[in-house]
């Protein structure tokens, strides 16, 4: 039977979803003012996930896997043959897929991690669990927007770029909670370590390779500032999480 803390633990991944789900309805709602300032939200959300990365998956990977490096790469490297491959063989139709498809990836891959840190906490303890989720929901808010905003610029329609960002963004984390709580005691800190690191190196790749270039493409009066905001609410998160 699934005890009181393995609750709290799908708990806490339901309230992260619910969160992710206000951000899409909040920006579904003001769509036009979306599109306008996408190129910010993309400076945001290069900052967000760069900083993200290198001061806390990187670091909390190292200490659990001695071989987090390779892992980071791989995650690196994984994600740009993918971008590689949505360039040769989807983007003939639709030139920009990959602008939405790319994050889309690296995000749903962080969001099922996510589900997992509920579970391995809260297996620990309840105020473990609770002090993990203080950090993790905070980011969920401006990740649903982030992924939604990307996927429009891909050239997906509003409808179809607000499910797969729901799917992505929101579902992913209960997923990664319920996948992981079966598996709880078989999961030790070298394999959450891989994993952190794999997601690392793709949102590094996100970040750095996919987002900034196209922001820089796009000479935009405050882009820098938008880019330093997200480096500022990355570093409160991680900050608060600690």
């Amino acid at each position: 039977m699934m005890g009181t803390d393995y609750g709290w633990a799908l708990l806490a991944s339901l309230i992260a979803a619910g969160v992710t789900t206000i951000g899409l309805f909040v920006i579904r709602r003001f769509e036009d003012w979306g599109h306008h300032h996408a190129t910010y939200f993309s400076c945001f959300a290069a900052g967000a996930l760069i900083t993200v990365s290198f001061l806390h998956l990187i670091p909390h990977a190292l200490g659990m896997n001695e071989r987090a490096p390779v892992y980071l790469l791989i995650g690196y490297l994984t994600f740009h043959l993918i971008n590689r491959f949505i360039h040769a063989y989807v983007c003939d139709r639709t030139p920009d897929t990959a602008i939405g498809l790319i994050p889309l990836l690296g995000i749903g891959l962080h969001s099922t991690l996510d589900g997992v840190v509920y579970a391995i906490t809260f297996s620990v303890s309840v105020l473990t669990g609770t002090l993990a989720a203080l950090g993790l929901v905070l980011h969920e808010f401006p990740e649903g927007i982030v992924t939604y905003i990307l996927l429009l610029r891909g050239g997906f329609s509003s409808s179809k770029a607000w499910w797969l960002a729901f799917v992505a963004a929101a579902l992913t984390t209960p997923f990664g909670t319920f996948l992981a709580l079966p598996l709880i005691h078989q999961i030790d800190a070298k394999m959450l370590g891989a994993l952190l690191a794999v997601s690392a190196g793709a949102l590094v790749y996100v970040g750095a390779t996919h987002l900034l270039p196209l922001a820089e493409r796009e000479d935009r009066p405050y882009s820098l500032a938008a880019m330093g905001c997200g480096v500022f609410v990355a570093l409160g998160i991680i900050l608060t999480h600690a």
